[in-house]
């Protein structure tokens, strides 16, 4: 078996010594991570996947059930573990290959769709994460910060608390990953304290009791569109999975790595978002298209508990988006965007203030918030579609070749191609959307429209039709397929 040194010969290593220093810009952007940089301890990756999800757009995916789609809280409550489930568990998977390969996870990705059809889930990454939840996240925490400034008689425009979010979550990002890991461990005590805090005292004001009312589409119908809600929710981390693990040591055991990864993901998800199905039933909530979503905390807990839950959306609102401005420009450099003059370092820099001052102007002139009328509960449901064929192709690569990338050289390969990867995933993509999608007003397919009970199953059709694909497609071209470089890869 390949030793990591003999794999440090055939990728690009990336640049500078890093080590486990914090207050410093990260160097280089996305290459091979060397033996000499690793470092860390699986149990980082609790607090590191706990801190970003305990944020407001986190609660909001609980209400979404009560709320938007008509459940009882227990059949809330159920969609909800096992939508988050899921989830973890995929990022389980992806989070244990960081320490094996030592790339971010939109480089591994390039095994499977070659340098070119990486393009595909590559670009679809950073559009979600640099843009898509950018704005979403910023905004949240733009408004609660003007919330507190009336605690103090202070009238704050949003165009000024949307810029301290901004400028914050860039200068994290900018850091790199010592710093993020530092940010999320340091925030939690305060994220956390506060919001067990809130959700004790939503449950103490909730009524579990609450009468389903899931309108035309009946309870199956809800619960799957409430299940692949939560589901795109705990998933929309997977893609940016090995980019937190992949400094860790190989010798590091990737079962805990995994583990205390979708651990985090999975307590946090869980938790907030029956907070939110709960903080739906209390009364005198309302939920109609005028109300503000985070001012109906106010009906469940003391003052001093709703401004400092304001506080920690603010706080949540930067730990989430650290990540996905920092995962999202690696995704951008993952497709192969390249400066003239730049260093990898500067590049990727660039790109996550590029990211900030795009997702700052497009925030201001749409103000894209979670909450009543905000069609939040669409961009969960659109998130899901794209990372279940991705997932597809991705596992079923790492299955037919047992985990096997020879000396890794084709992740950086501009040459090596894999028509089989794109072609799988745009074909699962078309066939699961065109058919399934139940995106209401924006598109609903015929399967879909004609049979409103089954909800939305989307990336289930997705996930089974490009993995079905892709084999087929390699077993087809097993004589074609490229020679592997060396003998093997780590275990």
């Amino acid at each position: 078996m390949q030793t990591v040194e003999d794999v440090e010969k055939h990728v690009p290593v990336r640049e500078g010594d890093y080590g486990e220093r914090v207050a410093t810009v990260e160097p280089g952007g996305v290459e091979y991570i060397s033996l000499k940089e690793r470092h860390g301890k699986p149990i980082q990756l609790f607090w590191t996947w706990l801190s970003p999800n305990l944020e407001f757009a986190t609660v909001y995916v609980g209400v979404l059930g009560i709320a938007i789609f008509g459940l009882s809280f227990w059949e809330t409550a159920v969609a909800i573990i096992v939508g988050s489930a899921l989830g973890s568990i995929t990022h389980f998977v992806l989070s244990s290959w960081g320490p094996k390969f030592g790339v971010p996870m939109m480089v591994e990705s390039r095994g499977a769709f070659g340098f070119l059809g990486n393009i595909l889930p590559a670009g679809l990454n950073a559009f979600t994460g640099s843009i898509g939840w950018f704005i979403v996240n910023s905004v949240s925490g733009a408004f609660a910060l003007q919330a507190l400034g009336g605690l103090a008689n202070l009238t704050l425009p949003f165009w000024l608390t949307f810029l301290i979010i901004v400028v914050a979550q860039v200068v994290i990002a900018t850091f790199g990953h010592n710093f993020i890991h530092f940010f999320e461990r340091w925030s939690l005590p305060l994220l956390g304290i506060v919001f067990a805090l809130a959700t004790i005292s939503i449950f103490s004001h909730a009524n579990f009791g609450v009468a389903a009312n899931p309108g035309p589409i009946g309870h199956f119908g809800a619960f799957t569109l409430l299940f692949t809600a939560t589901f795109g929710y705990a998933a929309g981390w997977n893609p940016y999975a090995a980019d937190y693990t992949r400094y860790l040591p190989p010798t590091t055991n990737r079962m805990m790595v995994g583990f205390w990864a979708g651990l985090g993901v999975f307590v946090s998800c869980v938790v907030l978002e029956l907070a939110g199905a709960a903080l739906a039933t209390v009364s005198g909530t309302k939920w109609g298209p005028t109300d503000i979503p985070t001012v109906q905390l106010k009906q469940a807990m003391p003052d001093f508990l709703y401004y400092l839950t304001l506080l920690c959306i603010a706080v949540g609102a930067v730990a989430a988006n650290a990540i996905n401005i920092y995962s999202g420009t690696m995704s951008l450099v993952a497709v192969g965007i390249r400066e003239m003059g730049m260093t990898l370092r500067q590049r990727r820099a660039v790109l996550a203030v590029g990211a900030g001052v795009l997702g700052y102007v497009i925030g201001l002139v749409g103000r894209a918030n979670v909450g009543p009328g905000s069609k939040y509960e669409y961009f969960l449901l659109l998130i899901s579609y794209w990372i279940a064929p991705w997932l597809a192709v991705v596992f079923v690569d790492y299955w037919m070749r047992k985990g096997d990338y020879g000396d890794e050289s084709m992740f950086y390969d501009t040459k090596y191609q894999r028509w089989q990867g794109v072609a799988a995933m745009a074909i699962g993509l078309i066939v699961s959307v065109g058919l399934f999608a139940n995106v209401y007003s924006v598109y609903t397919g015929p399967l879909a429209n004609n049979n409103p009970q089954i909800g939305d199953i989307t990336f289930i059709v997705g996930f089974v039709v490009t993995g079905a694909l892709y084999y087929v497609f390699n077993m087809m071209t097993r004589s074609q397929r490229a020679p592997k470089a060396a003998m093997g890869t780590r275990a």
